[in-house]
């Protein structure tokens, strides 16, 4: 499911975190703060805009997303040579073993004839990762956040940026890492050698792949004795991933630079940096270490919720000031949201991993090729306690850092000889076009047509750098509703960047590919039923409901475009029951709420698009679900969406409730789930007295709408006829459930005049 956010981006770090469960005030407050740190969230036209039909057409500028690195290793091998601490790649013919020993059944190594050595050890065990990759060192840790320790990147991290990421987090290897690749993987260990072969799929069938059916991913590596590795590539039918090694470094620390930024003694002591040192680890990290008066909270305290550290830079060109230039942003955010309270970080090149300790927050990273090209950065920073609105409670001033002796891991494989090297390390990262900054999109559309849209959905003919074929969503709010859970901020700001003078809410994150699964119309025939959320397991049922015997087509496009559109106004609402304030999301309706939908789209029983679930009361302590959360197939809105969206008036929500602390119990003869569960009645009054009333109230809200349906195309492209008849499939539909979902308390158009 997705929901309101987007992947980390240069200009937009932050946002990144709220589909992995990151509460919305957290977001708005930070994203708020971005705006009056710098100007950044002002989006601009990245393309030409026309109009075919109903559609809106945007063909982009040259170059304006950045351009692919397909995967170009099929058919061959790389081979790591050590010398020393370092190693020679070549890219030479195929070596192919093809008895592939033993099947793993779990991820574990153990060597018998030889102990492999590699970043400074030698290992008799190693961890083999079914996405591709292989790590050292102790299985079944969790790292911040309780990500397991290993080869893992953020759900939603563009390969391009994230390759850059896992240098000195693990000693690891990326033979073809891709994240949600599945299927077997074998290991053979002979004397001198240990094989390991992967035959894996990418995912399919689900509303977020690519593909109905398995993909054929066929590749090899091989770890010999002397510490010599090879990398062969069979068949694959993947065209992105991260490729490389990743020793750990030595830890050489070259010192470049200390900000002094003095004593604040109003500013608690551990918020209070008194130096910020910037330095260069073996000529590939960049360290940043935030020195503070006191010791600074340590993992685990909740109360380092919400803290933030972070750490501006800005290309300088020499001779050169007034120039365009690129900017960056790398943050420490103290999280108590998925785990145990921890620091983690976000922004391009910058690892996940904070170490916290003593006096000390330190960040390293790879920056941007940018900087590294211009040889020096202005760097300051801010320092922002907890609370809504944020405080800053610190700023330290600019200074121009002279990036001396500072370079990059990443190569170009395909070409590398013996000739080049050695490395210490060396990786490439294979990935699709860039991911378009939602504010530009905008811009690109309103500046042309006008501020016309209140929603706004892409869709192309080319894929971008996301592992998943959906998109999240974002949005300025315009509209001016309150009483919907939504912290306000500075939503002019928000609308600024969106270049919507008030009328644009909410729209997709990045276009939808037309070669996606959920872009076809119907599931093809003998497309395999694999879950209870795979549409094709349900396509008897839908079709018994209608004429044709067919499911209403165009069912996964509409539970991705009438759950991304719902996240306008869904779901963040919380309820005071009794004194007690309850959680009823957030982001997406919890799985225990009671989510009826009045004005079903398809089925006769309907949980919320935005989450939630149908539940029996069976009177004995246990609950049956008859309805899930997932928003497959599609669905309409519950009657708190409805109150929410100002359809329907607070007298028109019946009391529901919430099941708390879900034990699973078995299923029922009919194979719905059954928990056992704490249920805790709600009322709608429950909801106005925690949120206040949703104005404009029913009597007052908007009840027409706007959709731009939006085909974008690269540069000197038209639209393929393929895509063009899909949007407009998708846009008719689009418009019936939204007229069927609401039972025509409001309308819905598409049109772009």
């Amino acid at each position: 499911m997705s929901s309101y956010g987007r992947v980390c981006h240069m200009k937009r770090t932050i946002r990144c975190l709220v589909r992995s469960g990151m509460l919305l005030l957290l977001v708005f407050f930070l994203q708020a703060g971005l705006a009056q740190a710098q100007s950044w969230g002002s989006g601009h036209s990245i393309g030409t805009t026309s109009t075919d039909g109903n559609l809106i057409v945007v063909e982009l500028d040259k170059g304006a997303l950045g351009e692919a690195n397909l995967f170009d290793l099929a058919g061959r091998t790389l081979r790591f040579t050590p010398k020393g601490a370092q190693y020679f790649v070549e890219n030479t013919d195929l070596q192919w073993d093809s008895e592939f020993g033993s099947e793993l059944t779990g991820g574990k190594v153990t060597l018998h004839n030889f102990a492999f050595p590699y970043s400074g050890q030698s290992w008799n065990s190693f961890q083999v990762g079914t996405t591709g990759s292989i790590s050292f060192g102790e299985a079944g840790s969790h790292g911040p956040g309780g990500r397991p320790a290993g080869v893992s990147i953020g759900r939603f991290d563009p390969l391009s940026e994230a390759a850059s990421t896992l240098v000195n987090t693990i000693p690891a290897m990326c033979v073809f890492f891709k994240p949600r690749m599945s299927g077997p993987h074998y290991v053979k260990e002979l004397s001198d050698r240990v094989v390991i072969t992967w035959d894996v799929t990418e995912p399919y069938g689900n509303i977020q792949d690519f593909t109905w059916v398995k993909t054929v991913n066929r590749f090899q590596a091989v770890l010999h004795r002397d510490g010599s590795i090879e990398m062969s590539y069979k068949q694959l039918a993947a065209k992105d991933a991260i490729v490389g090694i990743y020793p750990m470094l030595s830890g050489k620390e070259t010192p470049l630079t200390t900000i002094i930024a003095g004593s604040h003694p109003e500013t608690a002591a551990h918020l209070d940096v008194q130096n910020l040192k910037i330095s260069v680890v073996d000529g590939l990290l960049l360290t940043a270490t935030f020195e503070t008066r006191g010791p600074v909270l340590a993992n685990g305290n909740p109360a380092l919720e919400g803290i933030q550290f972070r750490l501006f830079f800005d290309e300088q060109l020499p001779g050169h000031s007034d120039a365009p230039h690129a900017s960056a942003l790398w943050t420490a955010m103290g999280i108590a949201e998925g785990g145990p309270s921890h620091y983690a970080a976000f922004g391009q090149g910058v690892s996940s991993t904070v170490k916290a300790s003593g006096n000390s927050i330190v960040l390293q990273g790879i920056l941007p090729e940018a900087f590294r090209k211009a040889g020096q950065v202005a760097v300051h920073a801010e320092v922002v306690a907890p609370g809504s609105p944020e405080k800053i409670a610190q700023q330290i001033s600019s200074q121009v850092v002279r990036l001396s002796g500072l370079h990059s891991a990443e190569v170009h494989l395909s070409s590398l000889t013996r000739k080049d090297g050695p490395f210490t390390l060396a990786y490439e990262s294979f990935h699709y076009l860039s991911l378009p900054n939602p504010e530009d999109l905008s811009c690109t559309v309103i500046k042309a047509l006008g501020d016309k849209f209140d929603f706004l959905a892409y869709y192309s003919d080319f894929r971008i750098d996301n592992q998943e074929a959906g998109t999240p969503s974002e949005g300025p709010l315009g509209g001016n509703v309150t009483g919907i859970g939504v912290v306000e901020h500075d939503f002019e700001a928000s609308l600024d960047g969106f270049c919507s003078k008030g009328r644009l809410q909410w729209g997709y994150v990045q276009p939808v590919y037309a070669h996606s699964i959920q872009m076809d119309e119907f599931p093809p025939q003998g497309a395999p039923a694999l879950t209870d959320h795979d549409i094709t397991s349900y396509t008897r049922q839908l079709g018994e409901r209608s004429v044709d015997g067919k499911m209403l087509p165009y069912n996964y496009a509409m539970s991705q475009i009438g759950h991304e559109m719902g996240h306008r106004w869904s779901a963040f609402a919380s309820a005071k029951v009794n004194g007690e304030v309850i959680t009823l999301g957030p982001v997406h309706w919890a799985q225990g709420l009671q989510a009826v939908v009045p004005f079903p789209y398809q089925l006769p029983t309907e949980a919320s698009a935005m989450g939630g679930g149908v539940w029996q009361d069976n009177f004995d302590g246990t609950y049956t679900q008859l309805a899930d959360n997932y928003y497959v197939p599609a669905s309409g809105y519950s009657y708190l969406d409805l109150y929410l969206m100002g359809l329907i008036s607070p007298a028109e929500v019946p009391d529901f409730f919430i099941l708390r602390n879900l034990v699973p119990a078995g299923k029922d003869a009919n194979g719905h789930h059954i928990y056992k569960a704490d249920r805790t009645k709600v009322t709608i009054q429950d909801v106005i007295a925690n949120e206040g009333p949703r104005l404009p109230d029913v009597y007052h809200s908007q009840r027409k709408f706007n959709t731009g349906m939006v085909v974008i195309v690269e540069h000197g492209q038209k639209p393929s006829r393929e895509l063009i008849e899909r949007v407009n499939g998708i846009r008719g539909q689009w418009i019936d459930y939204w007229g069927i979902t609401t039972q025509h308390r409001a309308s819905m158009t598409a049109a772009p005049q």
